[in-house]
């Protein structure tokens, strides 16, 4: 599989490291003989699963680097998980500090209900395919900008703000337009999302004017937010301070979404051998309501 990493890379280039992800995790379990989990037992099902999770990491960072004409970092059995991520993508053994930043992401991203890539890769998995395919269903499903994309995009509206000043001004600008803030609201929740909480703190931890200015931009928006759409309870989702804890980690910005997937794997292989248990497919039902046929229907 390593030999074929130069030529994913060059594949996935213009689209980023889950379009080469995708391609390996196919290939990986081509190449491993992972059969379907309708065809084997609790014990193969999670040693195929085990496998992959272990892959995803070690692609993602091989495949970043090589697309910067670098040479992949070898994984180091005495680093633990977070740092040996850091390590393979730099290249250069991590603080302390940083690890256990980043440990703490991973951990709190892991898994989150049936959102839309475990959702796709429970429906994958219903129909007894291998771990292989739900995964890459998963990571398909993750790779849309309105589930995967917004730690970066987060961070690209700080940019785009600038300066204390301008808050206001650019803020109500788009929500009067009617732009979605990224980094801001949940689909569930409608209080503070707590995993946001965390990771403020831990930015906090860090300090320094990025830091500083977060949290300006996160106490004006919600006040602005309370104003022109009130009862709504907006407030920052994971994503916001996922992008800020991210960068002062010393990650590149186009891999904030794939070391969301390199958690995310996890709680994906989790649920999918969860769904296997049951050989029941996963078929919802939809219910017609489009233009009424010209002719009636004949009666039997």
């Amino acid at each position: 599989m390593r030999e074929a990493l130069p030529a994913i890379a060059r594949a996935g280039s213009v689209s980023g490291p889950l379009a080469g992800l995708r391609t390996a995790l196919s290939l990986l379990g081509a190449s491993a003989g992972f059969r379907p989990v309708y065809d084997i037992d609790a014990d193969r099902r999670r040693a195929d699963a085990l496998a992959a999770c272990a892959a995803v990491p070690t692609v993602l960072t091989a495949l970043h680097r090589l697309g910067r004409g670098l040479e992949p970092v070898e994984p180091r059995d005495d680093l633990p998980h977070a740092a040996n991520y850091l390590y393979m993508l730099t290249g250069s053994v991590p603080d302390a500090a940083r690890v256990r930043a980043v440990e703490q992401y991973l951990i709190s991203t892991v898994d989150h209900g049936f959102n839309a890539s475990t959702f796709t890769g429970r429906v994958v998995a219903s129909t007894g395919a291998d771990v292989a395919a739900c995964l890459v269903a998963a990571v398909g499903a993750l790779s849309g900008p309105l589930h995967g994309g917004a730690p970066s995009r987060a961070l690209d509206t700080l940019d785009a703000i600038g300066t204390p000043e301008r808050i206001d001004g650019w803020i109500r600008e788009r929500v009067l337009a009617g732009e979605r803030i990224m980094g801001f609201g949940h689909p569930v929740y409608r209080t503070e999302d707590p995993r946001s909480r965390m990771l403020r703190d831990i930015a906090q931890g860090f300090g320094g004017p990025l830091v500083d200015f977060a949290v300006e931009v996160e106490r004006q928006v919600e006040a602005i937010l309370a104003e022109l759409k009130p009862g709504r309870e907006l407030h920052t989702n994971v994503e916001f301070y996922a992008g800020v804890v991210m960068e002062l980690c010393g990650l590149p910005r186009e891999m904030f979404t794939p070391t969301f997937c390199a958690a995310r794997a996890v709680g994906w292989s989790a649920n999918i051998l969860e769904q296997a248990e049951d050989s029941k497919i996963i078929r919802p039902a939809a219910r017609y309501v489009g233009t009424p046929p010209p002719q009636p229907v004949p009666m039997p």
